[in-house]
């Protein structure tokens, strides 16, 4: 190569760098459940995980799981995280509601495992107390209902002994459940250190009761991710690399106070328990981001026991694509 095209050639490649520094970070839309299991969104966005992989992520919140798959679906936002039964539930016509369009949604990523927890008020103390009460779910067909509808049943309830009220995510149902609106509900880790802490009842836990149980996962759709893949790949790799230095003891202090900034409302010693809670060996968050395919067949057991219709879902495989994140770990 002459000089001169050397020179021709570092010149092109300052001029698209300039470019692409011109153009800034591709902004990504991410949608949510309020809480705590944000954690990993909030230690990239703090530590610059984001930036370097070149995205900007805007996280909203969903009020309910419902709004968050139409808008997924619509187009309104990128990708999300959400419960593992809700993409199953959706793709197989047994979503809480109607789709304008066939979905395509599928998980590309683990989020936490188990820590689920059914609480109820003070005085509920056995399962029997809940006869003729009313209780908490984000929707009646989908997500973590079905854990509370069996852990009912093999308590000896059944769904004639108690109403279930449709609220949305863990958040709105804590309040509901500490304004005495509800008997109970289940409420997604670290969310049940306030009502433990004031002296209400657990009376069931996800992994004790069933073991492996794939809770929240990434969601997109196909279609979405067939033409945004780096994106996708760079929220995987940023996310993953997130997780890795939360886990990591040494950055537990600044981890909590990561965690108190973008959650006020709690104590620091609140916080402290959450990470216990979220960072603990057999559930919580997953190392990696890694999925949990024992983990997603339990889910699918129980949406074929409970949804309608009826189906006998057993291939977890069916509504998950691990391409882009063997591309982000690698």
């Amino acid at each position: 190569m002459t000089r001169l095209n050397k020179i021709a050639t570092a010149m092109a490649l300052l001029a698209s760098a300039g470019v692409a520094a011109a153009q800034g970070p591709r902004p990504l839309e991410v949608i949510a459940f309020p809480g705590g299991g944000n954690w990993p969104v909030w230690a990239a966005q703090e530590k610059g995980l984001f930036a370097k992989d070149g995205i900007a992520v805007k996280l909203s919140f969903t009020p309910n799981s419902v709004f968050q798959i139409r808008s997924l679906m619509e187009d309104k936002y990128d990708l999300g995280t959400t419960a593992y039964d809700n993409v199953a539930a959706y793709q197989e016509g047994q979503g809480e509601a109607e789709l304008s369009m066939q979905p395509d949604l599928f998980a590309f990523m683990g989020g936490y495992s188990g820590s689920l927890r059914f609480i109820t008020q003070p005085n509920i103390k056995t399962y029997a107390e809940l006869k003729g009460k009313t209780v908490g779910v984000d929707a009646a067909t989908t997500g973590f209902a079905f854990i509370l509808y069996k852990l009912a049943a093999l308590n000896g309830l059944s769904s004639a002994d108690y109403k279930v009220e449709r609220l949305g995510g863990t958040p709105a149902r804590v309040q509901a459940l500490m304004e005495g609106k509800i008997a109970g509900t289940m409420v997604s880790s670290p969310s049940e250190i306030l009502p433990e802490s004031k002296g209400y009842s657990r009376l069931g836990d996800t992994t004790a009761t069933f073991g492996p149980y794939q809770a929240s996962v990434g969601v997109a759709r196909r279609s979405w991710a067939a033409k945004n893949g780096d994106r996708l790949v760079a929220f995987i790799r940023s996310y993953v690399a997130a997780m890795d230095w939360l886990q990591q003891p040494a950055n537990k202090d600044e981890a909590v106070s990561i965690y108190v900034k973008y959650i006020p409302s709690a104590p620091r010693p609140a916080a402290q328990k959450a990470y216990e809670v979220m960072f603990g060996e057999k559930e919580g968050f997953q190392k990696k981001a890694k999925l949990d395919i024992e983990g997603c067949r339990t889910v699918l057991k129980l949406r074929s026991e409970f949804a309608k219709p009826e189906k006998n879902l057993t291939d977890p495989m069916k509504y998950i694509d691990e391409g882009f994140y063997r591309k982000a770990v690698q």
